[in-house]
């Protein structure tokens, strides 16, 4: 089974530091045998592996009350001498939830689980700023929302891309097959592979949105917004620094 493992489940299996493998592959000469009697009851009796993922977008708002240096402030990590005209803002959510049932083989004191991992992916509702120095309908309340919509598309279309992924990932871990474990540890080490493996592997394919998010931001893009609407946000900006002085 290892040897067949695609680039996905390898690196799913590395990160999650393969907790199971030895459980499956301690099955592998005695099934090219032939089933045991207890291989036989595990795997015709009881439910197959089931990995069950779902990915979920919840809406946004946009918040207008803000100034650009209350936004800038809630950004924390601004370029110098830079400013935050427009912010997005969401938290990824990750919920997993595992269940299975199990055998024990009195004779040898193994036992079997077939896992139910189920897997929920989502944004919470996402928060767009645009700072109050551009009221609705001013030319640069248009240009800064649609950048910050740009933001929000990135989230979105990220979703889609990690459920198949770890679809996949998941798909090519567990393969419908039980786990055999010694008696008393499969539903510990289950357990611990997800909290300590599958969490954080997923969390960091969630992650991965936040390249795409800077090339959002490129300094590019800085500057044509700097020149748009006719120069007017560069002179609403130039003027909130100046009423600083």
């Amino acid at each position: 089974m290892a040897a067949g493992l695609n680039a996905v489940s390898k690196r799913a299996c590395a990160l999650l530091g393969c907790w199971l493998a030895l459980f499956w592959l301690a099955a592998g000469p005695a099934a090219a045998a032939g089933r045991t009697p207890f291989q036989a009851r595990c795997e015709d009796s009881i439910n197959k592996s089931v990995s069950i993922l779902t990915a979920q977008q919840n809406g946004y708002s946009v918040d207008n009350r803000l100034s650009f240096r209350a936004l800038t402030v809630m950004k924390g990590a601004a370029r110098a001498n830079t400013y935050v005209l427009g912010l997005t803002k969401t938290d990824s959510r990750v919920a997993i939830a595992s269940d299975g049932a199990m055998l024990t083989d009195p004779v040898t004191g193994y036992e079997c689980v077939s896992p139910q991992v189920s897997v929920k992916l989502s944004y919470a509702p996402v928060l767009i700023y645009v700072s109050s120095e551009f009221p609705p309908g001013s030319c640069g309340y248009k240009e800064i929302l649609e950048h910050e919509f740009r933001h929000m598309k990135a989230y979105m279309d990220h979703l889609p891309k990690v459920e198949q992924t770890v679809r996949a990932a998941l798909a090519n871990r567990y393969g419908g097959k039980p786990l055999y474990a010694p008696g008393g540890t499969a539903r510990t080490a289950l357990a611990r592979e997800i909290d300590t493996g599958w969490l954080p592997y997923i969390k960091a394919e969630m992650a991965k949105v936040e390249t795409v998010q800077a090339q959002i931001d490129a300094p590019a893009e800085y500057m044509r917004l700097s020149k748009a609407c006719n120069g007017e946000i560069q002179a609403v900006l130039s003027k909130g620094l100046g009423r600083r002085k």
